[in-house]
């Protein structure tokens, strides 16, 4: 997965902070919004990243982290969510410390119109399933919101999903070859 030679100042943040949350362990499904995020993490030694066939995978896998005494984050786009609405129940009957951080889709300048169901029910599917949702639609909110979001989780012991708004991610463009 290739990622541009500098990123957005926004980009950086989120991994600056995952790194000083002391997040050991990454799950994903490729994605060119966590792009950024995830090339850092598979450079970092100290963290273990993981490539999921299914973004439900990655709910277990947080879980499982925080058992074996690690912090993990599960990064996924909005369509994935709906992938793992049942998987959320572990959430709740086992009140694990949960945290996502999810590049939305079906919103500003979207082409694909599979996106955009999905994109409209992501934070009431999340709500639903008790999860609380922070969104973050302006670049210079990023750090402090996922930092709030860190603490909520990993201090409090909540489940916490934090929302990359479309528009500050940039349009996705349909490529040809």
């Amino acid at each position: 997965m290739s990622t541009p030679a500098q990123a957005p100042l926004w980009q950086e943040s989120v991994f600056r902070v995952l790194k000083e949350a002391g997040i050991q362990q990454v799950a994903y499904v490729p994605d060119a919004g966590h792009a950024h995020a995830i090339a850092q993490a598979r450079a970092d030694p100290d963290i273990t990243d993981v490539v999921l066939t299914s973004e439900e995978e990655g709910v277990g896998l947080v879980c499982g982290a925080w058992l074996g005494g690690q912090r993990a984050v599960l990064l996924m786009q909005s369509s994935g969510v709906g992938n793992c609405v049942n998987m959320f129940s572990l959430l709740s009957s086992c009140r694990f410390p949960f945290l996502t951080i999810v590049t939305m889709r079906g919103e500003y300048a979207e082409f694909n119109p599979w996106q955009g169901p999905m994109g409209r029910a992501t934070q009431a599917a999340l709500e639903l399933m008790g999860i609380t949702v922070l969104r973050v639609d302006d670049p210079m909110e990023v750090e402090e919101t996922l930092g709030a979001a860190v603490d909520s989780a990993f201090l409090a012991g909540e489940q916490v999903a934090v929302l990359l708004g479309q528009k500050m991610i940039g349009r996705k463009k349909w490529e040809q070859d």
